[in-house]
């Protein structure tokens, strides 16, 4: 990272000049330890050093204290050099250095560094220091990844060091990503259970936090009316009560404690037929509510047999059909702004098409253009807004399915023209080149293809004589397939995705009809379960999901978003500082 102005050539002329002591016009003392600098220099990398040598007589030598002569030594070479080395053993003292400093380049060096650190075990920690040395965009990077990765939290030893005012305010948002209810409940129970004696006055206005409507009435029976200091406490006990009362009109309520919560992703699933009609209506998924709501955009051209998928806040949609023609366009919507753009189009008309994103980049196998099945594929790169041919297949491939797995394309399935396919071939983009992989246990075209649990799973999809509800697993290690639970409904052309750890199947064609049905699969329990049905019957549709969107309530379950209520009883404060490692 450079952030000095002078082009790197004139700072290596400057650093040697340090480097021999020539020209140098003041010291810098830390602790014992003299540097000798150019004022200049020191100038042009913080505004500090400027109002610091205007107020000083010469000669100068200028003793600096609340840092160490390392963090010093750091910061004036990133002076002279425009670059610094951070690590996890120096981020916490330089960046406290650099922020006594006013030093903005390293500040912003150790802030993508602690960004890319972020994980459970440390979030907590970043997010507090974030108080110290005022980071806006590293605290909400920190904040978020406390809220998303909310039950991986808890069972850190940072979350045990929050405050009680902290936990309040964590629990009371809508975007906590929380699959149930009781993990909020038995948050609140670890984190008193840590302090018993001093924390158990904050129960009722913790309690107050958990969304207790949101669980079920056996939840509430066994893990919340069975705590004994629950039983013990008039004012929970009310709680309990009034959600106990809500319970049966749940949907009534949109406010605390029957608000649902915010999903961190959704589902989209777009376009296809209808019956014997395209539709051009857009249905959206919340898993948090188990339901549909209509997002369809007035500019929404109708699509079938198309590709989605969701990169850099943008859905793009690539190829597909109407009535009359195959297209080969491409068009992306924006998720912030609610706008169409059209974006470069493929080299070949595509509909039926494959398509799947691997480390920022489109790409698009096969498909039908109007005259063949095709083994050709494709790339995008939206930096520069250009399609590029890859290496083609080794099969002719219409109707078939695709994802990514550990840093290769999985193709499986299709149509050739002539019989429906069974064989599966991976695309590694390092070498550009196709390696047929096992074939499936099935015959598979119009199945549906997606990484889950570390694996390529296969499901559904027409064999040439009936719509097949038998699913499969491959196992990149072994090039081999397992069979898996089938599921409950026979489909083809239907949209598949990931989301909340399970497998969702959405709409598709029975074999005499388009369907609403949606089904997931959960594989630590090797079964399928119903999901809600989407208001509108159709095949030949397309899903993605959308995560890390700051206006995903915009696109989840209509809600009246009232006021939440604030944290009524004094908090623990609490300035102990967290290590960050």
């Amino acid at each position: 990272m450079n952030e000095c102005s002078e082009p790197p050539h004139k700072l290596s002329v400057f650093n040697e000049l340090r480097l021999n002591g020539e020209f140098c016009d003041a010291v810098i003392k830390v602790e014992d330890v003299a540097f000798q600098i150019h004022k200049v220099i020191l100038c042009n990398c913080t505004p500090y050093f400027r109002a610091l040598f205007s107020h000083c007589s010469d000669p100068l030598v200028i003793n600096i204290a609340g840092l160490s002569p390392d963090m010093m030594q750091l910061i004036i070479d990133f002076a002279y050099t425009g670059s610094v080395s951070v690590t996890k053993d120096n981020v916490q003292d330089l960046l406290l250095a650099a922020d006594q400093l006013n030093v903005m380049g390293v500040i912003q060096a150790c802030c993508s560094f602690l960004g890319e650190q972020l994980c459970p075990q440390n979030c907590i920690g970043i997010w507090r220091f974030t108080n110290i040395c005022v980071s806006p965009e590293l605290q909400h990077k920190a904040h978020h990844c406390i809220t998303d990765r909310f039950e991986e939290v808890v069972s850190c030893e940072e979350f045990l060091q929050l405050s009680a005012q902290e936990l309040a305010d964590i629990l009371d948002r809508d975007d906590l990503n929380v699959r149930r209810e009781r993990c909020v409940f038995e948050a609140v129970m670890r984190w008193i259970d840590h302090e018993p004696e001093e924390r158990q006055r904050h129960l009722a206005a913790l309690l107050s936090k958990v969304r207790l409507a949101l669980m079920t009435m056996d939840d509430i029976r066994i893990t919340v009316l069975s705590n004994e200091l629950v039983q013990n406490n008039a004012e929970c006990m009310t709680l309990v009560n009034d959600a106990i009362a809500i319970l049966p009109n749940q949907h009534r309520y949109y406010n605390c404690p029957a608000r649902p919560r915010l999903p961190n992703a959704i589902l989209f699933a777009t376009g296809g037929f209808s019956g014997d009609d395209l539709t051009h209506v857009t249905e959206v998924y919340n898993v948090r509510t188990d339901d549909w709501i209509t997002v369809t955009d007035s500019l929404q051209h109708p699509h079938a047999y198309h590709g989605t998928v969701f990169l850099n806040g943008y859905i793009y949609c690539i190829g597909g059909r109407d009535r009359m023609e195959k297209f080969n366009s491409v068009c992306r919507f924006d998720l912030r702004a609610h706008t169409w753009q059209e974006v470069a189009p493929m080299y070949f008309r595509r509909c039926y098409v494959s398509v799947t994103v691997l480390n920022g980049i489109i790409y698009a196998m096969g498909g039908f253009d109007g005259h063949d099945r095709l083994s050709t594929a494709e790339c995008y790169q939206p930096e520069t807004n250009q399609w590029s041919v890859i290496a083609s297949m080794h099969e002719q491939r219409s109707d078939a399915s695709c994802t990514a797995l550990h840093e290769k394309i999985y193709i499986c399935g299709g149509l050739n023209g002539f019989e429906c396919l069974q064989t599966a071939e991976c695309y590694n983009p390092k070498t550009n080149q196709w390696t047929v992989i096992a074939p499936m246990n099935f015959r598979r075209s119009g199945t549906g293809v997606v990484t889950y649990a570390d694996h390529i799973y296969a499901v559904g999809g027409f064999d040439g004589s009936s719509r097949l509800r038998s699913a499969e697993a491959y196992n990149p290690q072994t090039d081999a397939w397992t069979t898996v639970s089938s599921m409950i409904t026979p489909r083809s052309n239907f949209g598949i995705e990931v989301i909340d750890s399970r497998i969702f199947v959405v709409g598709g064609y029975s074999g005499t009809t388009t369907t609403f049905n949606v089904e997931c699969y959960d594989a630590t329990k090797n079964q399928w379960s119903q999901a809600c049905d989407m208001d509108v019957s159709r095949s030949a549709l397309s899903c993605c999901v959308v995560s890390g969107l700051p206006n995903i309530a915009e696109y989840a379950t209509p809600r009246e978003v009232l006021p939440l209520s604030h944290f009524e009883e004094d908090a623990m404060e609490s300035d102990d500082f967290i290590p960050i490692f």
